[in-house]
């Protein structure tokens, strides 16, 4: 099958097509890890695609909460997105050095959350453009202000006490999408934490099995998507709420559910960097 909302995703072909297009704006959400001793900052002063913006999801953050790069409020997002030039009527479209599924993803959810609908991830992300031979550049571009309105989609976002409470409401499926050792509690977290292991009732569903196993860096199939999903146990009937370690590759979760015709997956926002160390959450192990 087709996917179902196939406005999540451009391909490298359609981003060479259209990216002069005015309505167009590109944005590197290049991040990494604490273990990976990289910075997206400099990968993106290295190269990017022409005319990218990079967007720090660790700046256009929470600078009040100690937890990693949380969501900030709508004015904060409203005035970091405008100073990049990124405003309603735009086509946006984010990528990363990674392929698309780390903090692209993030990037693409955080805009959803506030309202902007016509956002998408570029497929396979600057690994594939570059392997394509498409161009790169060295330079910052010009930017203008733009407008952009910001309406927060709360349904779009789960706090710890929403998740507590989830224990007995049990209206939401908790999906993890970190690798099963980190859930199982047996490998170590790239943030260390008091707790190891899983919340209770969660699913795991590692975010890098939605991810073509010949091409890391592309989306596989809807059909190979459902698939998995559906061998993880998940009812796609239920609401859903994903997690992870600190709220990025969940959202390659919600994009993942997102193009198979779920549009109203949540997030964990704080994820374990909340949950292991918070002092009233439970946790199972194994």
């Amino acid at each position: 099958m087709s996917y179902s909302n196939p406005d999540a995703l451009v391909t490298t072909e359609w981003l060479a097509e259209h990216m002069s297009s005015p309505d167009v704006r590109i944005v590197d959400g290049t991040s990494y890890l604490p273990n990976q001793g990289k910075n997206g900052q400099d990968q993106y002063d290295e190269q990017h695609i022409p005319s990218a913006v990079y967007f720090d999801i660790n700046d256009i953050a929470d600078e009040k909460n100690p937890l990693p790069h949380m969501l900030p409020s709508a004015e904060k997002f409203s005035s970091k997105v405008r100073k990049l030039g990124l405003g309603d009527g735009n086509k946006i479209v984010v990528y990363d050095a990674n392929g698309g599924y780390l903090a692209a993803a993030r990037v693409w959810w955080m805009f959803r959350v506030f309202g902007h609908r016509d956002v998408a991830v570029l497929d396979g992300g600057l690994p594939k453009w570059i392997a394509e031979g498409r161009p790169v550049d060295d330079r910052v571009p010009a930017r203008r202000d733009r407008h952009f309105t910001a309406r927060i989609n709360h349904s779009l976002v789960r706090d710890v006490r929403q998740i507590i409470s989830n224990f007995d409401s049990k209206k939401d499926q908790v999906i993890d999408a970190r690798a099963a050792g980190r859930y199982r509690g047996e490998d170590p977290e790239p943030r260390p934490s008091a707790k190891v292991g899983h919340i209770p009732g969660s699913i795991n569903l590692p975010f890098n099995q939605l991810m073509d196993p010949k091409n890391n860096f592309v989306y596989r199939s809807a059909d190979e998507i459902k698939t998995v999903v559906e061998e993880a146990g998940i009812d796609t009937s239920k609401p859903i709420a994903a997690s992870c370690g600190s709220g990025v590759t969940a959202c390659v979760l919600a994009l993942g559910l997102y193009l198979i015709g779920h549009k109203n997956v949540a997030v964990y926002d704080g994820s374990w960097a909340e949950w292991g160390d918070h002092p009233e959450t439970p946790v199972d192990a194994g």
